[in-house]
């Protein structure tokens, strides 16, 4: 292996997204580890196969890449996906985080347990991997490494069938965000993905909370389309994206802006409650009724 190639660890690499991401890196000539349990898409099995077929396309087409068939929730097994990148190629420079469950529920319907699945495969999974890899930078510091970790719209915007996975997506963003402060002394760049492409998790949203969210099912919504972005980003000298939050939705590429300050009132005493809900309704309210935001429906 050529001692300039970069190794990239792809979690939940077996399929959609995260296969076609795995497949592009190995064809933009990293080395790959492709991790998978080759659970279903409640998390409740596992198979080999997912992860053995994407390892046989990538060889088929030339590329390197090794399996990992650990569990990114449970920490311990965690740490032996990043192993296998060093053990097998020297390095990690890539992580990228991909792995996910669905067990999509309205708030009143999700159990115990169905909240608890998702955040230890999405947001434990998410630091798990994120810990070792960290510890492998900061004692290798001066890399050009990078950290990419997939968030999602449904939390961004808040899908309502799916409030396990919204939260855990935005506790994903705010650990990258933390990362990206954290880190970049060791050289990595932390940046949140926000992808959009028809996968087997889209197809078991129902058709009409599907069309609520903007999902669809066509050739712009593959998910071979999201990956050239990500191999961009997976590149050396994207320093100046450290912590920000980049969008690939079919044909689009988005910058996010979130938390910005949009409408400030400065007070020069402390508010009364009178005050404070008079001063919001003039000043936020026709912000808010301009960007066409305001939803009376109730269910």
């Amino acid at each position: 292996m050529s001692e300039t190639r970069r190794v990239a660890v792809v979690t939940g690499a077996g399929g959609g997204i995260g296969a076609e991401i795995a497949k592009a890196l190995a064809a933009a000539g990293f080395a790959v580890v492709v991790n998978d349990i080759g659970a279903d898409l409640a998390g409740t099995t596992s198979d080999a196969a997912p992860a053995n077929t994407v390892i046989d396309e990538i060889t088929a087409a030339g590329g390197t890449a090794v399996a990992s068939f650990a569990d990114v929730g449970d920490f311990d097994q965690a740490a032996g996906i990043i192993d296998t990148a060093v053990d097998e190629f020297g390095r990690i420079d890539v992580l990228i985080n991909a792995a996910g469950i669905v067990r999509d529920r309205m708030i009143f319907n999700l159990a115990e347990d169905e909240w608890d699945a998702v955040i230890r495969v999405h947001l434990k999974g998410t630091f798990n991997t994120t810990h070792h890899a960290s510890r492998w930078w900061r004692q290798h510091r001066g890399g050009d490494y990078r950290l990419l970790n997939l968030i999602s719209g449904a939390g961004l915007f808040g899908a309502p069938g799916q409030p396990n996975y919204a939260a855990a997506k935005m506790g994903i963003l705010g650990l990258t965000l933390s990362c990206g402060n954290a880190l970049k002394r060791y050289g990595v760049t932390s940046i949140a993905v926000s992808p959009g492409a028809a996968t087997r998790m889209t197809e078991a949203v129902p058709g009409d909370r599907a069309a609520q969210v903007g999902i669809r099912h066509d050739d712009e919504m593959a998910p071979a389309n999201v990956a050239p972005g990500v191999v961009y980003l997976a590149q050396p000298d994207r320093a100046w994206l450290n912590g920000q939050t980049v969008g690939i939705r079919g044909y689009r590429l988005i910058l996010y802006t979130g938390h910005e300050v949009s409408r400030e009132i400065v007070g020069t005493r402390p508010w009364s409650v009178a005050e404070a809900g008079e001063a919001m309704e003039r000043v936020f309210r026709p912000a808010l009724e301009r960007r066409g935001i305001f939803d009376t429906q109730v269910a």
